[in-house]
């Protein structure tokens, strides 16, 4: 939500910014830079901090933790790996036998 609030912000700025330059005002160039620097700062963000998949041969436990996610109303199984401290969170089915 607050990614969607400073997208929004970041265009806003920039278009006034635009809109300025254009009409001849002065002291419009901070809006324009400081429109683009946001933007592309929201933007870069998501792209730099995608989690990268690892490789599921670590050993995996399960940590016996359910939860109801919010989101998609599914029961959930909490997984631990002790080398890297990776929580998972799997969604629970029919065969429990689930391996991360």
């Amino acid at each position: 939500m607050l990614r969607l609030a400073l997208l929004g912000f970041a265009i806003l700025l920039t278009l006034i910014g635009l809109g300025c330059i254009i009409a001849g005002a002065a002291g419009a160039v901070p809006f324009t830079a400081w429109g683009l620097f946001l933007l592309i700062a929201v933007l870069l963000e998501r792209w730099r901090y995608v989690h990268a998949p690892k490789p599921d041969d670590g050993p995996w436990q399960e940590t016996g933790e359910r939860f109801v996610d919010p989101e998609s109303g599914r029961v959930m199984s909490v997984w631990y790996c002790p080398e890297s401290g990776e929580r998972r969170y799997l969604p629970i089915t029919e065969n429990d036998n689930l391996v991360p």
